[in-house]
């Protein structure tokens, strides 16, 4: 088992911690709007490294956190340490509070990702539900001389963390000559590149709508008063689920130079071990050849794939077929085509349900399929495994076996999809046939309604070849 890891830069041989376990922590949203299918890209890539190590047998235990509070828009410009809260934002802009700001944007990102068949990780903490635990790790920094404190903030001396850069390899003297000093503009502050730990309800914060008291020191506050820094979030929360040291940590390449980077300076200084043994990013997604972009609309979330006639499987059958740490190219042509390649499969396979018991999984094509995805998680190689072992001269049983097999990775849900699986319920069927009268009419809003009704009452339904198909979830 070989993973390609950002801090050497090179393939590795895989070597848990615990022999047969893994412990992998993904950065996850920040919930403070509809998530675009770029970010739900690495959802899907982390769902198929998790699939594929528990396919080879390791007891896998993942985290993905939710950020519900310090992560400011300054980021944008290299500078996570200005700007506004995007959850106070977000907040301002829907006129409702954080709190119900994170529980809606929460529920869509479950609904999306539930919708792309990704498994739901052991733990989905909330930054907002471990302020005991960031308070004590910056405790734990200010004793050991790696924090100091301002009147604004507490910051993290980077002089203090001789490999600071180590993960991003970048000449500090060559980033923006404005990092760390924007919105936030604090003279005590000893280098541009210290970044907050912890705000203080003061200055640019001093009406910061989610605050907490602390034993922190500030002459402009009372009690401590102030919220997290962004990156602290990540650190506590690992440490608390997974330990001083993780097997793996995942995220986009985007979080390389800032977020990681300040993640290891201040979970390794805290602890005196190594933060994490491999790290995994994968890369971004493009949309017809350009970067996503709200003003431009082309930054596409799965309600709008699937107000468009796809279905959000067809999304993943499409992320499929490129490797996670390739950039990839979305554009309707393309997602089209993965549409019909998905649903010729499903009727292969609908065909074979029909027609044959299962068979035995063919040992040749599982041995090429478990190469692929031991090479730093080649779905995509595993797919054309999979492609040929359809197209092979098997018998319809061991094809059909086989395929259940694989589909633990691919996670396109061959055994569960098809409806004559399972008897549905008369109320089930009423809310399908009012579902297809709407979508007839082309009344969209009446068909996620239900759709979501559906949901609720523990079904899952995909529109493949102008026909409903429901899963049991």
């Amino acid at each position: 088992m070989k993973i390609y890891n950002s801090l050497t830069r090179q393939k590795e041989e895989f070597i848990s911690l615990k022999p047969g376990h893994v412990s992998m922590y993904h950065c996850g949203p920040t919930v403070y709007w509809t998530q675009h299918i770029g970010n739900m890209r690495a959802v899907v890539a982390a769902d198929i490294i998790n699939r594929s190590l528990s396919y080879l047998e390791y007891d896998v235990t993942l985290v993905r956190n939710y950020t519900d509070v310090g992560h400011l828009t300054g980021d944008n410009i290299g500078d996570a340490d200005s700007g506004e809260d995007r959850m106070e934002k977000a907040a301002k802009r829907d006129k409702a509070t954080p709190e119900e700001i994170a529980k809606k944007y929460i529920s869509i990102y479950e609904n999306d990702r539930e919708a792309l068949h990704t498994l739901k990780p052991q733990f989905c903490p909330a930054a907002t539900e471990h302020i005991p635990e960031i308070i004590s790790m910056v405790q734990t920094l200010l004793e050991k001389g790696f924090a100091y404190s301002t009147d604004l903030a507490i910051y993290f001396d980077v002089s203090k963390k001789e490999d600071y850069t180590k993960l991003s390899l970048q000449d500090l003297s060559k980033q923006l000559s404005h990092a760390g000093s924007g919105d936030v503009c604090d003279t005590e502050k000893r280098n541009q590149y210290d970044f907050a730990l912890w705000f203080f309800k003061a200055g640019t914060h001093l009406n910061a709508l989610q605050t907490w008291e602390s034993p922190f020191n500030s002459p402009l506050v009372k009690n401590g008063e102030g919220f997290p820094g962004w990156h602290i979030e990540c650190s506590a929360m690992a440490q608390k689920y997974l330990g001083d040291t993780l097997d793996i940590h995942m995220g986009g390449v985007e979080h390389i130079s800032i977020h990681h980077t300040n993640e290891i300076a201040q979970s390794e200084s805290a602890t005196g071990k190594p933060f994490s043994n491999y790290w995994v990013h994968n890369e971004h997604l493009l949309v017809s050849n350009g970067k996503m972009s709200k003003s431009e609309g082309t930054s596409y979330t799965v309600s709008d794939i699937i107000e468009k006639g796809f279905s959000a499987l067809d999304v993943r059958y499409f992320f499929l077929q490129a490797h996670y740490r390739s950039k990839q190219n979305f554009t309707w042509e393309a997602l089209e085509a993965s549409h019909n390649s998905l649903e010729k499969i499903f009727k292969q396979i609908s065909l074979f349900k029909e027609t044959t018991n299962i068979g035995k999984v063919n040992n040749s094509f599982k041995k090429s399929f478990v190469e692929y995805i031991s090479d730093d998680f080649n779905i995509s190689g595993a797919l054309a495994i999979f492609h040929t072992m359809m197209k092979s001269e098997l018998s319809d049983a061991d094809k059909l076996a086989t395929a259940y097999d694989f589909d633990y990775v691919l996670g396109l849900g061959f055994k569960n999809y098809f409806a004559s699986e399972f008897t549905i319920p008369a109320e089930i069927q009423n809310i399908l046939e009012s579902r297809k009268g709407a979508r007839d009419k082309k009344d969209w809003s009446t068909s996620d309604s239900l759709r979501d009704e559906l949901k609720v009452r523990g079904f899952s339904v995909q529109d493949i070849d102008g026909e409903q198909k429901i899963t049991q979830i």
